[in-house]
């Protein structure tokens, strides 16, 4: 439980949190609410190692794989959905054997977490049955039901060292507010050792009580204010999903590591010191502003996708 009344930090101290060879957790999902400047942050940092674990992911994850982050990745899955495919960078890794796979399924992932929330030593599951999981998971095991007869999985509880989100609003004292769908969020605060969070604005408290709070302060260890923090993924209702600058990594990241490295990684991460640098590299205040203007009209909000 975390009491401070104040656990505003730079993204620097915020994301030291993490060690190498931790167990990291990622909020959001897929092109939503991703904590991505978080994880360029981790990058410039030098953290190896990592156990990265989660439900349905995309860049957040193929980028610190791209990176050489990643030891094990017990995520369900990694790519850029139907637009445009499978991820690079993760599919490289994996394949060469530089990251475990650890593929997980949502259903059992959420069970895990819900029993570490409990503190149970395992839940029974079903879904996995008859699949290829159990054997990427030798600690599942399987019992007879007392009650049917039937034969069930029992997965043990997933405790994260840590886990990153990207939340819309938060006061000092560290509730939170998230807009829309938390998908694993909340689970994953409940069940993390560490919870640490960007966020696109921090308000007074007042305020963040009148519109209700997602998260509330005793689970988060610490929280930055970030705006556009979650860039190149959406954010809605503050910004919609950069379709262009997901074009431009993707197609680099299909050429290869070292063309990744030279024209991705180098200007978009190692060789911008901060955000802001960041925001500059990618447009600046003209890009970050047609990305908000999503909300003007559906057509507008299409035209960003042409």
């Amino acid at each position: 439980m975390f009491t401070q009344a104040d656990k505003r930090c730079t993204l620097s101290e915020l994301v030291a949190q993490v060690k190498d060879g931790d167990v990291l957790a990622v909020g959001g999902g897929l092109s939503w609410r991703e904590p991505m400047a978080a994880l360029r942050e981790l990058i410039r940092q030098g953290r190896r190692g990592l156990t990265v674990v989660g439900s349905a992911h995309g860049i957040d994850i193929d980028l610190l794989c791209g990176a050489g982050v990643v030891a094990a990745s017990g995520e369900s899955y990694v790519g850029f959905e139907q637009d445009f495919g499978m991820a690079p960078n993760f599919r490289r890794a994996c394949e060469s054997g530089e990251v475990q796979v650890r593929d997980n399924c949502c259903y059992t992932l959420v069970q895990q977490l819900r029993a570490a929330i409990s503190g149970l030593p395992f839940m029974p599951i079903r879904s996995v049955q008859g699949t290829s999981f159990e054997a990427l998971h030798p600690e599942f095991k399987t019992m007879t039901c007392p009650y049917t007869g039937d034969k069930i999985v029992l997965v043990p509880p997933l405790q994260p060292d840590v886990v990153v989100l990207h939340a819309h609003f938060a006061d000092r004292h560290g509730n939170l507010r998230i807009e829309g769908p938390p998908v694993a969020d909340i689970l994953f605060a409940k069940a993390s050792r560490k919870v640490i969070v960007t966020v696109e604005e921090i308000i007074a408290h007042e305020e963040l009580a009148e519109i209700g709070v997602t998260i509330p302060y005793f689970y988060v260890t610490a929280v930055c204010e970030v705006r556009y923090g979650a860039h190149p993924t959406s954010c809605y209702p503050n910004y919609a999903y950069d379709r262009q600058h997901t074009q431009y990594y993707y197609d680099q990241a299909r050429q290869g590591a070292e063309v990744f490295r030279e024209n991705y990684l180098k200007p978009f991460v190692s060789q911008c010191p901060d955000h802001q640098v960041y925001l500059e590299a990618i447009g600046g205040r003209e890009r970050l502003h047609r990305l908000a203007t999503w909300r003007e009209s559906a057509e507008q909000w299409m035209s960003l996708y042409d």
